[in-house]
C-alpha cells in the first residue's frame, strides 16, 4: 500500500506544498477569501489574493495564520483541505501522511490546532517539525554532525535563529517579526512622511524592489501611487531606498536582538563552529537586500543567504518526510 506523502510549508504569507519525488509542486498565498453574508469560502490561495484590497463590503479577504500561528481555526483547515486536494489530485485512494513545519517558539495549544486542523483536512497522520530543523534540512546542511551550524529563517510572520548539533537544537530564539512587519512599516512611514496612504501589496511593492537593510550608496527609487491623506484624491511620490531603511529599524533591531541572544546561549565549542562556518539566512524576507551584511556587522559573524532561500523550509519536509526514521528526534507530535 503506498500511502501519499505531502510536506507543507504553513506560512504567514505563502504556503508551500513539496511531494517527495515531484518537488515544490504548489506556491501560493496563504489567503481565504469569504462572503460575509452567508460565512461561505469562495476562494483560496492566488485567487483570493487578488481579492485583498479589492473586494466588496460582501466579500472580505483573511489571512487565517497570523505571526506563524493559527488565528482562525476554521479559514486554515479550509486552506489546508484546498492545497492537499490539489496536490493529490482528483484521484486518490489513500489518504496522505502530512508534514507541516511550525514556527519554533509556538506552544502546546498552538501545536495542537496545527495538528487537529491538518487531520481534520484530510491526513491520515499530521507531523510537526520546527521550522529551523527542515530550513537548515533544505539548506543542505548536516544537522547530524557533531558541529554546531547556524540557520536564520526569516518569513512572512516571524524570525526563527538556532545553532544546531547533533540533529537537535541547542540555542534559539523565535521573533514575531517578518516580512509583513516591514510592509505595516514600510506604510506607516509613507503615510507619516508623504501624506500617502497605500496598501499592503504597495508596500510589499516597495520592499520587493527598493528595500534594504542598510542605507546604500548608490539610492534606489521609485514612484508610489496612493490616496492623498488630505484631499483624498489619488497622488503619485517618489520613494527612495533610504525612506525603506528608515521605516524598517525599528524591526531590523528586533531580529539583530534575537541573533545576538542565540549566540549569547551557545556553548563556546560550537559558537567557534558558527563563526568559522558563518550564519544560514532562508525564508522569503531573507533575501532583503544587505540583510546578511546587516547581521554580519551586528554580530562579527559571516552571513550568507541560501540557494532558493524561500523553498528551504518546504523541502526540508520534503527530506524529512522521505526519512521519518532518521529525524525521529526532530519530529514534535504525531497523531
Amino acid at each position: 500500500m503506498l500511502i501519499p506523502k505531502i510536506g507543507i510549508d504553513l506560512g504567514t504569507t505563502t504556503v508551500l506544498v513539496h511531494v517527495p519525488k515531484r518537488g515544490v509542486i504548489i506556491n501560493e498565498p496563504s489567503v481565504v477569501a469569504v462572503s460575509a453574508i452567508d460565512k461561505k469560502i469562495l476562494a483560496v490561495g492566488k485567487e483570493a489574493k487578488d481579492m485583498l484590497g479589492r473586494t466588496p463590503d460582501t466579500i472580505v479577504a483573511h489571512r487565517p495564520l497570523k505571526d506563524g500561528v493559527i488565528a482562525d481555526y476554521r479559514m486554515t483547515e479550509a486552506m489546508l483541505k484546498y492545497f492537499i486536494n490539489k496536490a493529490l489530485g482528483g484521484g486518490r485512494f489513500f489518504r496522505p501522511e502530512v508534514m507541516v513545519a511550525v514556527p519554533g517558539g509556538i506552544n502546546s495549544t498552538e501545536r495542537r490546532a496545527v495538528i487537529d486542523a491538518t487531520i481534520r483536512a484530510g491526513a491520515r497522520a499530521a507531523y510537526i517539525i520546527k521550522e529551523p530543523i527542515v530550513a537548515a534540512i533544505g539548506a543542505d546542511i548536516p544537522i547530524g554532525s557533531a558541529s554546531g551550524h547556524m540557520i536564520i529563517d526569516i518569513g512572512g510572520g516571524t524570525m526563527e535563529a538556532a545553532v544546531i548539533s547533533l540533529g537537535g537544537i541547542v540555542s534559539s530564539a523565535s521573533v514575531r517579526i517578518g516580512g509583513n512587519k516591514l510592509d505595516g512599516a514600510i506604510q506607516e512611514h509613507v503615510r507619516r512622511k508623504y501624506g500617502l496612504a497605500v496598501g499592503e501589496r504597495t508596500a510589499e511593492d516597495i520592499k520587493i524592489q527598493i528595500g534594504s537593510a542598510l542605507y546604500m550608496k548608490d539610492k534606489l527609487a521609485m514612484d508610489v501611487k496612493g490616496r492623498d491623506m488630505t484631499t483624498g484624491l489619488p497622488r503619485v511620490v517618489k520613494v527612495t531606498s533610504d525612506d525603506v531603511t528608515d521605516a524598517i529599524q525599528h524591526q531590523l533591531n528586533g531580529l539583530t536582538t534575537a541573533v545576538k541572544e542565540v549566540l549569547n546561549g551557545t556553548p563556546p565549542e560550537l559558537c567557534a563552529d558558527v563563526m568559522e562556518k558563518g550564519m544560514i539566512l532562508s525564508g522569503g524576507t531573507s533575501q532583503l537586500r544587505h540583510l546578511a551584511d546587516l547581521f554580519n556587522q551586528a554580530t562579527g559573524v559571516p552571513a550568507y543567504v541560501a540557494d532558493d532561500p524561500w523553498l528551504c523550509v518546504v523541502k526540508g519536509t520534503g527530506i524529512a518526510l522521505e526519512n521519518l526514521n532518521s529525524y525521529k528526534r526532530s519530529i514534535l507530535a504525531t497523531r
